[in-house]
């Protein structure tokens, strides 16, 4: 009776593997939250949540976790997913909710059927009513202003925190993608695996972001950036602090960005002739947070040899896409799932 009454309110939102985002209709962007949650183990009870909790990440005490619910683009623990979403719902919304509002997510292109049922029923549990699933790649294209409704081939790479999302889109489908587990998460681990061997210091995993951001680069510069780093040495056991420089950290993240190479080349391997020359001419669009790193599009132009475009503002280009869909289902039904 309500629903023939109220119209009910229709959100986008990016739950990722390192933030989320929420935008409601008419509004815009309602909750921008780092998706971490804080936890007693001994009350089993929540502590904090979003970015309150992502600074206790690596500093709190025993009996206290702080931990990320999603892990490669996936819900890796259901009930803490769902704890968090039902915080961030009650943030955007209020707790007290009338009607159940339309809800569009993104999910990753390569999300199996268990995953995909583990989304609807979080969304469901958080009082989501109709809830439409939209591919991250379509999503981003979409924010990025890609032409994916004409019958042109379009190359689209989202580098997220869990997943780098690499697709070819023609007619609002995706023709060929790969889904690689793995992206700015896999840089920050390896940023924390270079500097305890090379110079037997334990960091965390905000440090190695902060490290990744501040000097971080896909390519050798020549004049390097510097951060002092300070951290735990795992011998002694005492703090320690060193400086590190750009150069030195371009091969260890080359071993993650490789990989994400080689699964652009896959998917141009899966590629129609026929949508091969529309992506030669335009290039690669390059969209998400990991995709802010330095030399990224000269290193990805260089080893595919396509041209690729960093889009502009990388960050909410998902959510962007996402909003657009929200106001016009209709016209993108093709691609929901």
């Amino acid at each position: 009776m309500l629903n023939k009454i109220f119209k009910p309110r229709r959100l986008a939102i990016d739950f990722g593997t390192a933030n989320c985002v929420i935008v409601m209709e008419k509004k815009g962007i309602v909750l921008e939250e780092p998706t971490v949650v804080a936890i007693s183990l001994k009350e089993k009870k929540i502590l904090a949540v979003g970015a309150e909790a992502k600074l206790m990440l690596g500093k709190v005490p025993e009996g206290i976790e702080a931990k990320r619910p999603l892990k490669n683009g996936g819900i890796s623990n259901y009930k803490l997913a769902e704890a968090l979403l039902n915080k961030f719902m009650n943030k955007a919304l209020g707790s007290v909710r009338f009607i159940k509002p339309d809800v569009i997510v993104s999910v990753p292109a390569g999300i199996n059927s268990l995953e995909e049922r583990a989304i609807v029923q979080a969304m469901t549990s958080v009082g989501a009513g109709h809830i439409f699933l939209l591919p991250e790649p379509i999503a981003a294209a979409i924010g990025a202003g890609m032409p994916i409704q004409t019958s042109s081939g379009n190359l689209i790479v989202n580098l997220g925190g869990g997943t780098a999302e690499i697709a070819v889109l023609s007619l609002n489908g995706v023709v060929a993608y790969e889904s690689h587990r793995g992206a700015g998460d896999a840089l920050n681990e390896s940023i924390i695996a270079y500097v305890k061997k090379t110079y037997s210091i334990q960091i965390g995993e905000i440090t190695a972001e902060e490290i990744k951001i501040e000097i971080g680069s896909a390519l050798r510069i020549k004049l390097p950036l510097e951060i002092e780093v300070r951290g735990k040495n795992v011998k002694t056991g005492l703090p320690i602090s060193v400086t590190l420089n750009t150069n030195e950290l371009v091969d260890t993240l080359r071993e993650v960005l490789n990989e994400i190479i080689s699964s652009i080349k896959k998917v141009l391997s899966k590629t129609p002739p026929e949508l091969m020359s529309d992506i030669i001419d335009r290039g690669m669009v390059l969209s998400g947070g990991t995709s802010l790193l330095r030399g990224i599009d000269e290193l990805f132009t260089k080893s595919v040899g396509i041209p690729a475009h960093v889009v502009e503002e990388p960050l909410i280009c998902v959510v962007r896409g996402l909003t657009i869909a929200l106001k016009n289902i209709d016209q993108f039904k093709r691609s929901l799932k």
